[in-house]
């Protein structure tokens, strides 16, 4: 793939000197969800910061599963930069992505930073009522109109911190994408395919955070168990106040902030 083609996939901040940082998004999201934090982030990495397959320019359709896939691909397009080892950030599907990144290429991360992740189901009950959600979503996604569908997905409860006017400001701002595309990638990185991601740390020498609202529940019990699983030399856990699932979006000073204490000794706490 060209120079010209990568650039519409990726777009770069900060000086290609700084450490690189890798920016994964969530679903339905794209590249340009991480601008927010860019005016202060950049002054300290390499900020690459990537459409998911399906999402922003990204038109990679994905096998199912789909997660080496997808991984290979954001290390090829990585290294066609010329960057061989980089900072992983993933939020939600993003983090997702980026274990299984860890786990396919560990000598490339210099660390891995999961906001909102999941590691992965357990067992084949858990799995398959997952799949059917999310094929019961994927349904809606490629039979509603995309802002029906959209209407219906900020709704669920993991978007609770939201309040009506930002949900309706994401249904605007994501109301262009694809819905066929979107329906590829939701299904073929489905959490029902996932693979259980908990023992990939131990496969990284580099070190690990985990970022969570501490009003995301769900997600906040997830990384707690987590932790316990592969103690606190393995994931470090961030555990953010008055945060919910989307840190970085309805946080981004506070997200800036913890994540730079994280990953640049040098930064003022």
């Amino acid at each position: 793939m060209g120079e010209t083609t990568l650039m519409v996939i990726i777009r770069r901040f900060g000086h290609p000197n700084l450490p690189a940082l890798v920016m994964l998004h969530g679903f339905l999201g794209s590249k340009d969800d991480w601008s927010i934090l860019m005016p202060h982030l950049s002054q300290y990495f390499h900020c690459i910061c990537i459409d998911l397959p399906g999402h922003g320019a990204n038109r990679l359709v994905l096998d199912s599963p789909g997660f080496s896939q997808v991984a290979a691909h954001i290390v090829a397009k990585v290294s066609g930069l010329g960057i061989k080892q980089f900072h992983l950030l993933g939020y939600s599907l993003g983090g997702r992505i980026a274990l299984h990144i860890a786990k396919d290429f560990p000598d490339s991360l210099l660390s891995l930073t999961l906001e909102s992740a999941h590691p992965g189901l357990t067992d084949n009950t858990q799995r398959d009522a997952r799949a059917k959600s999310d094929g019961l979503w994927a349904k809606k996604l490629q039979q509603l109109p995309i802002t029906a569908f959209l209407s219906l997905w900020y709704q669920q409860a993991v978007f609770n911190d939201l309040n009506k006017q930002q949900k309706q400001q994401l249904i605007n701002l994501r109301s262009h994408n694809d819905p066929e595309r979107l329906s590829n990638c939701y299904l073929a990185t489905s959490l029902s395919l996932q693979q259980d991601c908990r023992a990939v740390l131990s496969l990284l020498s580099c070190p690990c955070y985990y970022l969570y609202g501490m009003d995301d529940t769900k997600f906040a019990q997830l990384a707690k168990d987590w932790q316990v699983e592969n103690g606190k030399d393995q994931l470090q856990l961030q555990p953010l106040a008055a945060a919910g699932h989307n840190i970085h979006s309805l946080h981004p000073e506070l997200f800036n902030d913890t994540l730079l204490t994280l990953l640049n000794p040098s930064h003022p706490a």
